[in-house]
């Protein structure tokens, strides 16, 4: 759970990020679960994840967690609050399987209960590394309805002195881009030369290579799943080449002969444009086309 890449509000803004933040990923369960184009997809997650959290930890996601909001700052580490009706007996397994590392501690601040964890074992990790609590993670259920997890002792203890909100910032300049919706879903972004690659030294794609920000949102619109991606090239010839690249790209993809049928309706409705250095790709589909592509 702590490893899921996750500060409690409804919706996220870029004011609400620190100005140095690398990444940010937030995704709204409750209004997936209200939403009609919403409804398909978390009833995949059902399936696909919610099922083998309840299987291996023995946590039940659908029941328990209405948000996920997590962000990562140069300066404090990363930070990731799950935000809903979380029973007692699910923080006693969570605590469980913390002291069953190879470290737990428990700590106070201000008289309110806080702890420590860290194990030195841990999954395959993927082609590119964002941040990760390897070092250890400092969480606590003192916020109501919330777990607060950060990599970082400093961190937690400011923001519970602040129950659990950072200091506003008056502008947005300097941050991540934030897309934002009337109902969003699922919002993610992060800084493209931060992220270290454990590759060949350096992107495998050759447009993320070229990418300075890259910001997804992915939100209900008239009843159809609305994605939008948002990309800032590191000049405007670059973002011009790269909105090229895509529509070639999507042009080959077109002519297949082995095109599925719900791919070739994904491509079909792609918008690509660019203003300035920025290129922006669009798409609206039926909730259940969603659902057949995530299967495949």
């Amino acid at each position: 759970l702590f490893a899921l890449p996750a500060l409690g509000v409804a919706e996220l803004s870029a004011s609400g990020l620190p100005a140095t933040s690398t990444w940010y990923f937030h995704v709204d369960f409750d209004e997936m679960r209200g939403s009609d184009a919403g409804k398909p997809v978390y009833a995949w997650l059902q399936r696909e994840v919610f099922a083998d959290v309840r299987e291996d930890a023995g946590i039940d996601l659908d029941k328990e967690a209405d948000r996920i909001i997590a962000f990562s700052a140069e300066e404090s580490g990363a930070v990731v609050m799950v935000e809903g009706n979380i029973s007692q007996e699910t923080r006693d397994k969570l605590l469980a399987l913390a002291a069953g590392g190879d470290e737990f501690d428990t700590l106070k601040h201000k008289g309110t209960t806080y702890y420590f964890a860290r194990s030195d074992k841990h999954g395959k990790d993927g082609d590119i590394n964002v941040d990760s609590f390897e070092n250890g993670v400092y969480f606590t259920f003192a916020l109501k309805n919330r777990l607060l997890a950060t990599s970082s002792r400093e961190q937690l203890e400011r923001l519970l002195d602040n129950k659990g909100r950072l200091p506003q910032r008056s502008t947005d300049r300097g941050t991540l881009i934030v897309l934002t919706a009337e109902k969003s879903l699922i919002q993610a972004g992060i800084q493209a030369d931060q992220v270290e690659d454990r590759g060949d030294g350096g992107w495998q794609s050759n447009i993320l290579r070229n990418t300075e920000q890259l910001a997804v949102m992915i939100a209900d619109a008239a009843g159809k799943i609305a994605i939008q991606t948002q990309l800032v090239a590191t000049q405007p010839e670059m973002a011009e080449s790269l909105a090229s690249i895509v529509r070639g790209l999507i042009s080959l993809a077109m002519f297949s002969e082995d095109m599925d049928p719900e791919v070739a309706e994904f491509l079909n409705g792609t918008t690509v444009d660019v203003n300035g250095s920025s290129l922006n790709i669009r798409l609206a589909l039926d909730p259940e086309s969603v659902v057949v592509v995530l299967d495949n």
